[in-house]
């Protein structure tokens, strides 16, 4: 677990400072201090906290805003978008 955390934290930080370019280097600075503090736990245990660019993490909308637009999109768009049914379209448009 120890090794895979570690694999973990070193990706993060390549793909941190090869896809960011941030003018506040504040935000970014924290995230590597907060690595580095992982990193020097020593012989404990390990939690670690995925953070999701989301006000709601884990709740999935897309049905919401799929089959509850306004106005409705095409049925037959969506039948033939999610190899589903005509009815089963006109059920889940009814259902939002």
């Amino acid at each position: 677990m120890k090794g895979d955390l570690f694999l973990v934290t070193v990706t993060i930080l390549v793909l941190t400072f090869s896809l960011a370019s941030a003018s506040d280097l504040g935000p970014l600075q924290d995230f590597c201090v907060a690595i580095n503090d992982s990193n020097s736990a020593g012989q404990t245990n390990v939690v670690a906290f995925a953070g999701l660019s989301s006000q709601n993490p884990g709740v999935i909308t897309i049905a919401n805003a799929v089959f509850g637009s306004n106005p409705p999109i095409n049925p037959d768009v969506l039948v033939k978008a999610f190899q589903l049914d005509k009815n089963v379209v006109d059920y889940l448009q009814k259902q939002f």
